[in-house]
C-alpha cells in the first residue's frame, strides 16, 4: 500500500497535543507551527481522521517546491501526476495562503494552481472542453511560506472539530477539538470526578466522556476521502469497525456539568445523547455559587464568560470572585479555567500554578491552572 507524506493541521498553541496524539498512535512526527508532519498509508489516513481529537484536518502533501514566479508555480504544479489523484469529473476547489513570499497575491496563486491542474487533466484525458467538476470532492490548498510552496489535498473535508453531535450551541461556542485540548491539558483520568460549572452546551464534558469511553471522535461523521477511488475506500469501513470494537462499555464515569441557563442544559443533554454519552454525564441548571462537589481529588474545567463574551465586565469580575471564593476551599481538586481577561487572577484571588497561552478561534486566551495542594 502506498505511503503518503501527511500533515495534521492544528490551532496555534495545541500543535504539541496533536503531535502527542499521533505519537500515541505509533507515528514518527515532526512538529511545525500549526501542523504536524507524519507518513502513512490510506489506512493511516482513515485512522487519524477518526481518532485525532485536537487536529483540524489531515492533508496529503502532493507537492513541495520553491516558487518565486507564477511561471514556476504553474510549471511545478503541472508536473504533479494529478491524473493519479483526481478523476476526470472531480470537483477540486483551490484555497490558498501566502506569508512572506514574492507570490503574495493569494487569489492569483489559487488561479494559477487551478489552471495548471486543469490543463494537466485535460492533456491526460485528451479533453479540449473545460472539466465538468460534477464528481466527488477533492479540496486542494496552495500554501506559500517564504517562497516555499506546499500543495496539499484535504482528506477530511469539513474540519475535524465537526464531530456531528452538536445540533445546537450557545452564543460563544467552544470548538470540539479545542474542548478536547482543554481536557488533555489537565491531569484528569476517567476514574476521577470531572466538573464544569459553566458547561453551556456541554462540549468540554462530552469530549471528556468520549475519551473516557475510548470513542473515536470521528466515528459518526463522514470524510471527503471516503469516496476517493485511489485511496481504497474500503479501508474506512474497516477502520470504523476497529474503532467500534475499542469502545469501553464497562467504565463508570463521574462527570457533572451545571449552568445558570436552563435552555443550555437541555441543549447539553441532547448533544451528549447524540454523542452516545448521554448516560455518562449529569447536567443540572444552577448558579455557580450554589454548588460545590462532595467528592475529593477531582478536576474542574471551566470556560466562563469573558469580558468580551456574553456578559458585561462587572458581572464577569464578580463571577471570577465567586469562583475564587468557592474553589480555593476545594484543596484536593485541580482547577483549569480559560479566560481572555489578563486580570483574571486578580479577581479570582490567587495566582495560577501555571498559565498557558492558547487561541480560541482568533481570540488569544490564557488557560489558568490551579493545581491541587493535597495529592
Amino acid at each position: 500500500m502506498k505511503t503518503y507524506h501527511l500533515i495534521a493541521t492544528a490551532a496555534a498553541g495545541i500543535e504539541g497535543i496533536a503531535n502527542q496524539e499521533l505519537k500515541d498512535l505509533g507515528y514518527e512526527t515532526q512538529t511545525e507551527n500549526g501542523r504536524v508532519r507524519f507518513k502513512g498509508t490510506a489506512e493511516d489516513i482513515a485512522k487519524t481522521n477518526l481518532w485525532l481529537r485536537t487536529a483540524d484536518r489531515i492533508k496529503v502533501v502532493v507537492g513541495e517546491f520553491k516558487a518565486t514566479s507564477f511561471e514556476e508555480l504553474f510549471d511545478q504544479t503541472y508536473a504533479i501526476a494529478w491524473e493519479d489523484l483526481l478523476p476526470m469529473d472531480g470537483e477540486f476547489p483551490v484555497s490558498g495562503k501566502s506569508v512572506k513570499s514574492k507570490l503574495y497575491s493569494v487569489p492569483n496563486c489559487q488561479r494559477i494552481v487551478k489552471k495548471a491542474i486543469a490543463k494537466r487533466l485535460m492533456d491526460h484525458y485528451a479533453r479540449k472542453m473545460p472539466l465538468s467538476e460534477t464528481g466527488d470532492y477533492y479540496p486542494i490548498e496552495i500554501s506559500i511560506l517564504k517562497d516555499v510552496a506546499i500543495i496539499t489535498l484535504d482528506t477530511s473535508g469539513s474540519s475535524l472539530f465537526k464531530r456531528g453531535y452538536r445540533t445546537e450551541k450557545g452564543g460563544a461556542p467552544l470548538k470540539e477539538n479545542m474542548a478536547a485540548a482543554l481536557v488533555k491539558l489537565t491531569t484528569w483520568f476517567p476514574d476521577r470526578p470531572l466538573y464544569d460549572p459553566t458547561c453551556g452546551s456541554g462540549t468540554i464534558l462530552i469530549e471528556a466522556a468520549l475519551m473516557g469511553r475510548n470513542i473515536a471522535p470521528g466515528l459518526n461523521r463522514s470524510f471527503a476521502a471516503e469516496k476517493w477511488e485511489f485511496f481504497n475506500p474500503e479501508v474506512w469501513s474497516k477502520e470504523k469497525t476497529k474503532a467500534r470494537q475499542k469502545i469501553n462499555h464497562e467504565i463508570k464515569l463521574n462527570i457533572f456539568g451545571s449552568d445558570i441557563d436552563g435552555r443550555m442544559i437541555e441543549i447539553a443533554k441532547q448533544n451528549a445523547a447524540n454523542a452516545g454519552v448521554g448516560e455518562d454525564i449529569t447536567f443540572k441548571q444552577m448558579q455557580l455559587k450554589d454548588y460545590r462537589p462532595n467528592e475529593e481529588y477531582g478536576i474542574l474545567i471551566s470556560n466562563p464568560p469573558y469580558g468580551d463574551r456574553l456578559l458585561d465586565e462587572d458581572k464577569v469580575h464578580q463571577l471570577y470572585q465567586d469562583m475564587g471564593t468557592i474553589y480555593r476551599l476545594m484543596t484536593t481538586w485541580s482547577k483549569y479555567i480559560l479566560s481572555s481577561d489578563d486580570s483574571f487572577e486578580k479577581f479570582y484571588g490567587e495566582k495560577a500554578s501555571k498559565k498557558r497561552k492558547l487561541y480560541n478561534g482568533a481570540l488569544k486566551v490564557n488557560y489558568y491552572q490551579f493545581w491541587s495542594t493535597n495529592k
